[in-house]
């Protein structure tokens, strides 16, 4: 979990580096102990430095910035994570023909009622590949709780 925390971490710095300990944690979701030594492990890595680099006097500004090996071990990061992710897909997408083939090799399969639920998992399945959560149609979830509740 530390390399995922790192890379959330790394990310919201660089599109934000003035951000506090306490709004970092607040936007990982973990605790601001927590945070301060990820960001500390960070800057032992020599992945982050920071302070106060406003040039102004009356002025201040404390950040914490990228340097070079932070960005490269960003990028690294993101790759692993990638890969991970793309591996854990290909498993759920195996998972899910398992489950279609089991249900279309069931005894009940011929049965409509049956026949019926495995449209309705269909649908559900189409819902969870696509992008958005937000496009699910809403008579979709209806049959969805009724068969559930059948």
């Amino acid at each position: 979990m530390q390399p995922e925390i790192h890379l959330k971490l790394l990310k919201l710095l660089e599109k934000n580096p003035q951000l506090t300990q306490r709004e970092l944690a607040h936007q990982l979701g973990i605790s601001l102990g927590k945070t301060n030594y990820c960001l500390k492990a960070l800057k032992e890595k020599g992945w982050l430095k920071w302070g106060n680099f406003s040039k102004k006097p009356n002025k201040s500004q404390y950040m914490h910035l990228l340097t070079p090996k932070g960005i490269s071990e960003k990028l690294i990061l993101t790759l692993h994570f990638l890969k991970r992710k793309e591996k854990e897909y290909e498993l759920l997408k195996e998972e899910i023909a398992h489950l279609h083939e089991e249900l279309a090799t069931s005894p009940l399969a011929a049965n409509p009622l049956a026949q019926d639920v495995i449209e309705r998992i269909e649908e559900a399945k189409h819902f969870v590949m696509r992008k958005h959560a937000n496009e699910m149609d809403p008579n979709l979830i209806a049959k969805l709780k009724i068969a559930c509740r059948n």
